[in-house]
């Protein structure tokens, strides 16, 4: 999405600034994660922060072929430990890499009768791992008939010296948001008093009470209406209630 397209999406919602979220792009994460997609106009990618090595971003878990949950990671080139995602790049051999990887995941084998998309998503690995996980996130959200308005936040510039909170509050003032949305786990980061001077509706979504496996578990084992109405029905928001001031 370009700065253009910011333009028209400001333009489409003139007397309803845009519901906005900005979260890191996770391979392959559960759900919940897609009802940031279901609950706003405009999803940002929040690439211009350092690589979370302990996350989500570059791994999950998938059900082996003994039967138990291990990792399937993303074969990365070794970088620095600061490095911003949208920094990072493949191994030179990342595509022979993933495809033994994703031998050993028997579910795969199952979404090529399923969904078959997703499987030419996850072996694609052209381009940098924020091309990758956008396209794969992409797919996914096409495939449960979601919102797709994306950008990613490396391309609004924001100086490195705004971190925290206020980056945020930066990337949703530059995009125009008027409602900032976010996952539940968040509640505890954020001021809403602060997002409220900015003049942003800060929100959450309530709890998922769905499975916290990775969908493609879901799409291979459910009907895809019936997971997409889950997503749907469990993105409701609520507000951070602004302690009063003693």
């Amino acid at each position: 999405m370009t700065v253009s397209a910011i333009d028209r999406l400001g333009q489409h919602s003139a007397h309803s600034p845009p519901a906005v979220a900005i979260m890191q792009p996770y391979f392959i994460p559960y759900a919940g994660y897609f009802r940031l997609f279901a609950a706003t106009d405009l999803f940002v990618i929040f690439d211009c922060v350092q690589f979370p090595r302990r996350g989500w971003v570059h791994r999950n878990r998938l059900v082996g072929a003994a039967g138990r949950e291990c990792w399937l990671t993303l074969p990365l080139a070794k970088a620095s430990r600061d490095v911003r995602i949208r920094d990072l790049c493949f191994s030179q051999d990342a595509g022979t890499v993933l495809d033994e990887r994703l031998r050993h995941v028997p579910l795969v084998d199952g979404l090529r009768r399923v969904a078959p998309e997703m499987i030419t998503a996850l072996r694609n690995v052209s381009g940098s791992p924020v091309d990758y996980l956008e396209r794969l996130l992409g797919v996914i959200v096409s495939y449960l008939g979601l919102r797709w308005q994306v950008l990613r936040s490396s391309t609004l510039r924001v100086p490195d010296s705004i971190r925290g909170q206020e980056r945020i509050i930066e990337i949703a003032r530059r995009v125009g948001a008027g409602r900032y949305i976010n996952a539940p786990g968040g509640r505890k980061l954020y001021d809403a008093a602060r997002f409220d001077e900015a003049g942003i509706d800060l929100r959450f979504l309530d709890d998922y009470l769905g499975p916290s496996s990775s969908i493609l578990r879901r799409i291979f084992e459910e009907d895809r209406q019936s997971l997409a109405n889950d997503i749907l029905a469990s993105s409701r928001t609520s507000p951070l209630i602004i302690s009063a001031k003693p």
